[in-house]
């Protein structure tokens, strides 16, 4: 059973408890125009090229069969409308400017990639994260990948959009110990402007699971011009009061940091302008949250 994958984060403490690898699947299906993670939007490895660090040196140029680097006045150019995304150029490239996004990995392979870290896990309390994109994309590997860590004792986490079959949810729920999603919106039309989709089967989800009495988290991020208002935010505070078992919820501050990786990938960003938040910026919703004690 095989899988795609961006990267592997190792020792994170943002993605559920303890000390974490937190494993990066591509594909989703939503597309938030805040995403910070836009090279998990395809399926398929991508080509990045970091401009910044090209050194000019022209051995890309010698080895792209498709013309889609050239040099124009001693500097480099890429023309990703000709790159065919063979990726020979990667590894001639000598300062790493030229990356590929995503690769295919078994699960006995990412176990074993993996298994490294147990002894954090194990003294912290942590375990593996399965985040994206949206990893339900992947249903059979990551089913498969669950029930690798189960067996070796692992907690396992799973980060979603909460947008899946709710079948596909019950057949790994089994297998994992905590799940982390996001609630952006709670208008249905204004989530599909956002996003892409509305959010009915988001919420109807996210009281299925409710009902299941497995851990989870909610996390709301924060967007100037989307959800930044206390109207917005008090909608989906409501809603998550009114849920029986979620364990955390959390109002997540936008950050423009994603902005490099939207240009390395010739990718739009759609809030390629906007100013970032800070927590101290989502403290004018400390009374709703007290109102209401959410999570």
């Amino acid at each position: 059973m095989e899988g795609k994958i961006t990267t592997i984060q190792r020792l994170s403490i943002h993605d559920g408890p303890g000390i974490r690898s937190t494993i990066f699947m591509k594909g989703c299906n939503l597309r938030c125009q805040w995403c910070h993670n836009p090279e998990t939007f395809s399926m398929q490895p991508q080509l990045q090229w970091i401009s910044e660090k090209c050194i000019n040196c022209g051995k890309c140029v010698e080895v792209c069969n498709d013309s889609a680097f050239t040099i124009n006045n001693g500097l480099v150019q890429f023309n990703r409308d000709k790159c065919t995304t063979c990726f020979d150029c990667v590894e001639h490239c000598y300062p790493n400017a030229i990356q590929q996004i995503g690769r295919t990995i078994s699960a006995d392979d990412l176990f074993n990639e993996i298994a490294p870290d147990f002894p954090y896990f194990n003294t912290s309390n942590g375990g593996v994260t399965f985040s994206g994109g949206e990893p339900m994309l992947q249903l059979n590997f990551l089913l498969k990948t669950l029930q690798l860590f189960k067996q070796a004792n692992i907690h396992t986490a799973i980060e979603t959009n909460f947008t899946a079959d709710w079948s596909k949810y019950e057949a790994i729920i089994p297998y994992v110990d905590l799940f982390i999603g996001d609630l952006k919106i709670m208008d249905s039309k204004d989530h599909k402007r956002w996003t892409g989709l509305g959010n009915d089967i988001i919420l109807k989800n996210i009281k299925k699971l409710d009902k299941t009495g497995i851990p989870y988290y909610i996390r709301t991020p924060i967007i100037p011009g989307v959800n930044h208002s206390a109207i917005q935010v008090e909608s989906i505070i409501q809603f998550v009061s009114d849920l029986n078992n979620v364990e955390r919820f959390e109002l997540l501050p936008y950050h423009p940091l994603a902005d490099v990786k939207y240009r390395n990938l010739g990718i739009k960003n759609p809030l390629q302008n906007t100013k970032g938040l800070t927590n101290k910026d989502l403290e004018i919703y400390n009374p709703i949250l007290k109102q209401y004690n959410p999570g």
